[in-house]
């Protein structure tokens, strides 16, 4: 007896072509063991870095209240608005120690990896799935931002995400369901990192691939990149006016910067290498994938290359972390197709994790955060907490490093108080990330015993690069007692002496 099979879907039907089916209920294991993976990694010595410089200021508005975090988005960082009330939420349930903080970050790090998988899968095959996913987890840029307390991991999550949306909805184009799903993880896109928004070309290019002739494809994905654009107005309008305080200092890219990005995405070039040649491999794989993803990766690197030759530099590796998964979805598939048993995968995934071990390794040093010299806060903290006596009184030299008495106060026991000699008006006051300090030192001393003073750079003069007045106020009452010289930081007790 003859089986009869049903015919083939049209496109023109609104249904996927079948090599773009997906079965709706993948093995768990498909995303398990990618998001395990990632996690894993992620949580081992998660706290052992200390907290650089952006992630003290996510702990200073974490600890602000909802009102506050409002207040001073108004003024700066616009853009990190949702994320630092996302932070807030979160700290007031589950404390701000470093594990604390960055949790958020390893978990959707572990998050954009099932996605990569998932993505994969809909593209290039099963195993092609579970092979990107296991790569996404080897990576050392992964597992560095999955310990970093900013928005980064939750971009990588989203994006990974709206593109998994986004062929679920070319699946059924009819759909409204499916296309309000995606307008929402492009909203999350944008709410976490605007410029992440330049992956929509990708998005753009699967749906000219996919759906070329199919007007419900269209309509569905017309009205979610405007309702998108819609939600993100007030954040782009509030960012833009603050774009030269907050990034003045990145610099305009040249030629080299346009290559040298990839291995400060991976976090080391032996790593983007081995990955992006694994990429290339792919490129024999299904066109349509293969340019979605390629597209995906290199299209918004150029335009942010391109457009930070105007007045402002967008140009930093860490805005472009999101199309990391693109390129890892694409060598997933390259090596799927090259290395055709799975022993053969197993053990070029194991050669990876060799390879990019002393780079995890360092990923997870006390000073990760800052390089070779940065400053040591817990060091600074645990030298003023040994000799304290109630009293005390603290000078930080905010000109040299705004993140002092951010660094030095975190690392600190909650309990121990001590006025700040020369602060006028503290940032929450402000509604800001800076403070304001006195503009007549020596009026400002209240005749304390000791008093504790915290410079960068390890000096021989205590005092060295403090503003004038400051140390002027200073010398007339006090004479250094001791001082002690953590990495990248003076410490120095005090003394008063009239």
């Amino acid at each position: 007896m003859a089986i009869l099979t049903p015919p083939a879907p049209r496109t023109g039907d609104g249904a996927a072509p079948e090599a773009w089916r997906s079965d709706p209920s993948p093995a768990v294991g498909l995303w398990g063991w990618p998001a395990g993976a990632t996690l894993a990694l992620a949580m081992y010595r998660i706290s052992e870095p200390l907290l650089g410089r952006d992630e003290l200021t996510s702990w200073d508005m974490s600890g602000r209240s909802f009102g506050q975090v409002l207040a001073t988005v108004r003024h700066v960082d616009a853009v990190l608005a949702p994320y630092y009330l996302l932070l807030h939420a979160w700290t007031s349930v589950f404390g701000d120690s470093a594990l604390a903080l960055r949790m958020p970050s390893a978990m959707a790090m572990a998050g954009a990896a099932a996605c990569v998988a998932l993505v994969g899968r809909r593209l290039f095959g099963h195993r092609a799935g579970l092979t990107g996913g296991l790569l996404f987890a080897l990576i050392p840029g992964v597992s560095r931002f999955a310990h970093e307390a900013r928005p980064y991991g939750l971009v990588m999550l989203a994006v990974t995400l709206s593109a998994l949306l986004l062929l679920r909805a070319l699946d059924r184009p009819g759909s409204p369901w499916r296309w309000s799903g995606y307008t929402l993880g492009l909203v999350a896109v944008g709410l976490f990192h605007l410029l992440a928004l330049t992956a929509l070309i990708g998005h753009l290019a699967l749906v000219l691939l996919r759906a070329r002739r199919e007007r419900r494809a269209w309509w569905g994905f017309g009205c979610a990149v405007l309702a998108c654009v819609g939600c993100m107005v007030p954040i782009v309008l509030l960012g833009r006016a603050q774009t030269t305080r907050q990034i003045w200092w990145i610099t305009e890219p040249g030629g080299w910067e346009l290559i040298d990005i990839w291995s400060q995405l991976f976090y080391t070039g032996l790593c983007a290498g081995t990955v992006m040649l694994l990429a290339m491999v792919a490129c024999q794989q299904r066109r349509d994938a293969v340019v979605f993803c390629a597209v995906w990766a290199v299209v918004p690197v150029l335009v942010l290359w391109g457009i930070s030759h105007g007045h402002i530099s967008y140009f930093y590796f860490r805005y472009m972390l999101f199309v990391l998964p693109a390129i890892v979805i694409l060598a997933g598939a390259g090596l799927a197709a090259s290395a055709r048993s799975r022993p053969a995968i197993a053990s070029v995934l194991a050669a990876l994790a060799l390879i990019t071990a002393f780079d995890q390794k360092t990923l997870r040093e006390p000073l990760a955060h800052y390089g070779a010299g940065g400053p040591d806060f817990a060091a600074a903290a645990r030298t003023i907490e040994k000799d304290y006596v109630p009293g005390d009184a603290i000078v930080y030299n905010r000109v040299q490093e705004e993140a002092l008495s951010l660094g030095v106060s975190y690392y600190l026991p909650r309990d121990l108080k001590m006025r700040d000699v020369f602060l006028a008006e503290s940032p929450v006051r402000r509604d800001d990330l800076a403070a304001t300090e006195c503009p007549q030192p020596a009026r400002c001393l209240r005749g304390e015993k000791r008093i504790w003073l915290v410079v960068s750079g390890n000096v021989a003069d205590p005092l060295f690069g403090l503003p004038p007045t400051q140390a002027d106020a200073l010398w007339a009452h006090y004479t250094p007692y001791r001082a002690e010289r953590p990495s990248g930081l003076t410490v120095s007790l005090l003394v008063r002496t009239k």
